[in-house]
Order: structure tokens, then C-alpha cells, then sequence
């Protein structure tokens, strides 16, 4: 079991570890983000791109095996400095991303961050904020209850300026501001979303926005999901041999 630890902060995560080009994988889950995620996604990396990328998947903090402080200045931030720290502890200077879920303003956020380190990234069904703000509040108070009961001194008052950090802002992605999308010159590939957590909204404000970006409407199960396997593996393949 491999940990990255800054501080008091405790990452676990799991790298293939071949001398091919990266791959940070971000799961879904919301604020349990973990890399066991994966394996009931209609495509995990892990297995797909298997010896063809070096796969680097992580806990995010207080997800899984991971630990960390829970306080009031905790944000999207704090997450985008364990994603990128992880991979300056690696070694690894440039990277493809591939997120889920809360793992699409993940890569964005670290796209923002260090634009010239960020190969390609591929965005699965990424959340954003459509009429759904208080779905998103419910899903962070039963994380919050959980790692609460595990770490009982943490105030409840941590949680609240935690939880408005995370999903009260008025950006459709939370955690930066729309106006990014067509400065973002990294070559996106989006899967499109299509429910609560997932609105179509967010994976077209992509498409419609940031110039190199190529979108696959369906691709959860059967022969379209063949197809966009395929697809993925073509896009990575593109930017990268």
C-alpha cells in the first residue's frame, strides 16, 4: 500500500508504474472520491488501458484511505494540491488526466493550475450546478457525518465553512469561473452526463466553450459503450505517441 504524505495529510494511492506516459485517474464519488470507484464504471482505466499507460489513481483527502485535517479555509484547492502534489512526489512533470464525476472540475482545476504540465484530459459526465445545489449539500453533510463519526474532533462549524467552499459558489463547476473554458487550449475528450448530479448542461457548457474538445453523446453500455472505449483510447493515443 503506497501513501503520499505532506504534512498531515495522508494520500493513498496506486501507480502501475511503467515508463509510458501518465495517467492520473479522479473517481467519482463526490466527497468519497475514491479509486474503487472505478471498477463499477462503465469504463475503468485500470483494466482498459492496461501496460499501454502508466495509471495513477488516488483517495482524495477524508476518501477511502486517505486522511486529512478538515477545516474551515478546506476547498476545491486543498484537493487540487494533493492531485498535483501527488504527481510532483511521483516525479512526473507532464500527465493526461481522465475524471468522473466531481473528477471533471478536478481536471479542470488542475488544468487552470499548471497548463503546461497537462497532456490531454478526458472528462466523464462531469458535475455542475443546475437547479441542484441542495442535492449537492445532502451528498456533502452524509460524507461529513461519516468522517465526523470517525474524527470526532472536528466542529461542525469546519464542515459548514467546508461545505459552502465546495458548493455554494454561483460557477457552474463550483471551483472556477466559466470564463476559463475558452482560454483552455489542453485537448479535452467529454463524455456527456445526463442526471442530477450530472446535468447535460455542464458537459455542453464544455463542448460549447473550450476550443480542442471532442464530445461522445452515449457510451455506458453495449455497443456504444465499445465504441467509446475505443474513442478514448484513440484520443490518448493522439496526444501522446
Amino acid at each position: 500500500m503506497a501513501y503520499f504524505v505532506k504534512n498531515d495529510i495522508s494520500i493513498y494511492y496506486e501507480d502501475s508504474g511503467e515508463d509510458l506516459p501518465a495517467l492520473l485517474i479522479l473517481a467519482p464519488g463526490g466527497m468519497k472520491s475514491s479509486l474503487d470507484f472505478w471498477q463499477n464504471t462503465p469504463w475503468d482505466p485500470r483494466k482498459e488501458l492496461f501496460q499501454k499507460y502508466r495509471v495513477i489513481a488516488m483517495d482524495q483527502r477524508n476518501a477511502g484511505r486517505s486522511a486529512a485535517p478538515v477545516t474551515d479555509k478546506d476547498g476545491w484547492q486543498s484537493y487540487i494540491r494533493d492531485q498535483i502534489g501527488l504527481m510532483d512526489y511521483l516525479g512526473i512533470d507532464k500527465f493526461n488526466l481522465a475524471g468522473m464525476c466531481i473528477g471533471g472540475p478536478y481536471c479542470l482545476g488542475i488544468i487552470e493550475a499548471v497548463p503546461n504540465r497537462v497532456i490531454s484530459a478526458t472528462i466523464f459526465q462531469t458535475i455542475g450546478l443546475d437547479d441542484n445545489r441542495e442535492a449537492f449539500y445532502r451528498l456533502f453533510d452524509e460524507w461529513a457525518d461519516e468522517v465526523g463519526l470517525r474524527e470526532n474532533n472536528i466542529r461542525q462549524e469546519a464542515f459548514g465553512a467546508f461545505r459552502t467552499n465546495m458548493f455554494g459558489s454561483n460557477k457552474v463547476f463550483f471551483n472556477l469561473d466559466e470564463s476559463f473554458l475558452p482560454t483552455c487550449n489542453t485537448p479535452l475528450l467529454v463524455l456527456m452526463g445526463d442526471d442530477l448530479f450530472h446535468p447535460r448542461s455542464s458537459s455542453e457548457l464544455i463542448v460549447n466553450n473550450a476550443p480542442n474538445t471532442q464530445l461522445i453523446n452515449s457510451w455506458k453500455d453495449g455497443e456504444a459503450r465499445d465504441a467509446a472505449i475505443l474513442k478514448c483510447e484513440q484520443f490518448l493515443d493522439d496526444y501522446n505517441h
